[in-house]
């Protein structure tokens, strides 16, 4: 058994593919539309693991996202190396994004840093 996809609903499809794209090196199928409904969705692909599917319909909440709350809090993407950690951590922050933690090795050994990504999202970039 493995995950095969996470979700997400998003305020603005292509600029959040946009963003993962650029930054970690995501491939992105073709929009898929259903016009019936108004919903939209890309399926992100990476070198491994689970795809992200990002999500957007006319009508959404969008909740206050504090990093305490309960459910799913971030997502984590391995880079390779603590070298490609310390580089994007810094190309992120450089374009604006904010820099929580890190990079630094952390109590239970991970060498990560954590960023706010788009979106108010949460991102832990490690090795």
């Amino acid at each position: 058994m493995y995950i095969e996809h996470i979700a997400m609903y998003v305020n603005d499809l292509e600029k959040t593919r946009e963003f993962f794209e650029t930054y970690f090196q995501a491939t992105s199928n073709a929009l898929y539309h259903n016009s019936n409904t108004g919903f939209k969705s890309y399926f992100l692909s990476f070198d491994k693991g689970p795809r992200l599917e990002i999500m957007k319909k006319p009508h959404m909440e969008d909740n206050k996202k504090t990093l305490t709350r309960t459910g799913y809090i971030h997502v984590a993407f391995s880079v390779g190396s603590q070298d490609a950690v310390d580089a994007l951590t810094k190309r992120l922050q450089q374009d604006g994004y904010e820099v929580l933690s890190g990079p630094r090795t952390t109590g239970d050994g991970y060498y990560e840093s954590c960023i706010v990504g788009i979106e108010g999202n949460q991102i832990e970039i490690t090795i």
